[in-house]
């Protein structure tokens, strides 16, 4: 059964079983579970990506049928799937699985994925694409922020983040972040400020030094240091980049104690964290016990109000900072 997106707050949730969420919209996909499933749910939320989820399905299976039995709410969300879910979702949609929503997420699908037929087929199973945003749908996404941030931008600096933004909400929305960062600082952003920000080439170099930082690689930093021509007006972002950086390890550190599998951990961290950085991330967990993590990022804030004060020196600070753990 075929649903458009904005349909679904309208439909019964009881009719809401297993749906299937697809397309290359992954910031409208996220918004949709957020406002439409989670707002207000006050039941478990589970987290695989579709190898764990396949290789533990025996288990994932006999827990939500013993919990069906007590009538506990539950949300289950599988992302990366492809057609090897397709017999497991066959199996669950034959099982009378009562309380239990399941959402599996993935990219775009041909019309002969045979996953897709299933789900468009079905009479109890859903199926939502998520096509890209428009211009005027992105605009209300930056407009608000903007507002809500007190952040001045001229017109021409909006149109540059959208069409930045490739139709997806994601994009626009790590974008932005970006823009707050640095407007901690200077409410006002003019264009080259937000040309400069929203470069991910132009920006390697922050991230690139948050990286080696994290992973306690000094030689690396060094190095970043030495061939990254930065000026004063970059150490704000760079502050703000490794302490940014430092909250997510934290959070993916604290997460992995927890449930003790690390793939599965960084698999459905939020932003998504892309494939050529997820060894990086690994080593970096292995640097780090929360509660030192935890004291360092309160001595990044400590240097950020640091480098405010003493902006003709901000670069030495930030050097000395990053080369004395």
């Amino acid at each position: 059964m075929i649903i458009k997106y904005f349909h679904l707050k309208k439909t019964d949730k009881k009719k809401l079983k297993v749906l299937l969420f697809y397309g290359k919209n992954n910031g409208l996909k996220e918004d949709t579970i957020n406002q439409v499933f989670l707002e207000n749910f006050d039941g478990r939320l589970n987290r695989y990506d579709e190898q764990y989820f396949i290789t533990n399905y025996e288990n994932i299976i006999s827990e939500l049928l013993n919990e069906s039995l007590f009538e506990n709410k539950k949300i289950i969300i599988v992302s990366r799937v492809s057609e090897k879910i397709y017999k497991f979702i066959d199996d669950i949609s034959k099982r009378n699985i009562n309380d239990v929503i399941i959402i599996l997420k993935t990219g775009i699908l041909e019309k002969k994925s045979k996953l897709r037929t299933f789900f468009e087929k079905s009479k109890t199973l859903i199926i939502v694409p998520f096509y890209d945003d428009n211009s005027q749908d992105l605009t209300k996404i930056v407009v608000e922020f903007l507002s809500n941030k007190k952040i001045k931008m001229s017109r021409e600096s909006m149109n540059l983040l959208i069409n930045r933004a490739n139709g997806d909400r994601e994009n626009i929305k790590v974008e932005l972040e970006k823009i707050y960062n640095y407007s901690l600082s200077n409410k006002k952003i003019d264009f080259e400020i937000v040309k400069k920000l929203s470069n991910l080439t132009e920006n390697f170099g922050a991230s690139e030094l948050a990286d080696s930082f994290l992973e306690r690689n000094s030689k690396n930093v060094i190095k970043i240091l030495n061939e990254n021509n930065f000026a004063q007006d970059d150490c704000i972002l760079i502050i703000r980049t490794i302490l940014n950086k430092s909250k997510r390890l934290l959070n993916i550190i604290e997460r992995y104690q927890e449930i003790k599998n690390i793939d599965e951990v960084i698999s459905t961290t939020r932003p998504p964290i892309f494939w050529k950085d997820k060894e990086i991330i690994k080593n970096q967990v292995k640097n780090w016990k929360d509660i030192e993590l935890k004291n360092k990022i309160y001595q990044i804030n400590e240097i950020e109000s640091l480098v405010k004060k003493n902006s003709q020196n901000s670069l030495n600070i930030i050097s000395d900072f990053v080369l004395n753990y």
